[in-house]
């Protein structure tokens, strides 16, 4: 008869070890694995969401990504007749620029 205790089928056994050590070990790895994952959620949302968070949330503030484009797309616009000069005026108040 084996009974309660340590015998076979009972816990772990000695699987992470007999005391504060193997407790140690299970508490850093555990922290090990939740940084990793933090840092994981960190770079994901940073790749996703792709440039300055200014930039991004003011879209018309002067350094935005796609401002140089939008103000040079109206100038050609302009430039080919294909909007009024109040149109541009109003264009490049919109832009800041």
């Amino acid at each position: 008869m084996m009974g309660y205790g340590r015998g076979y089928g009972y816990g772990c056994g000695n699987m992470m070890g007999d005391g504060w050590f193997g407790g140690l070990l299970f508490l850093l790895f555990g922290a090990v694995v939740l940084v990793g994952i933090v840092l994981l959620v960190i770079w994901a949302v940073r790749a996703s969401g792709g440039g300055h968070p200014v930039a991004s949330a003011y879209p018309g503030a002067p350094g935005a990504a796609g401002h140089d484009e939008a103000v040079a797309i109206a100038k050609r616009r302009f430039a080919g007749g294909e909007i009024t000069r109040e149109q541009f005026d109003e264009i490049m108040r919109t832009l800041g620029g």
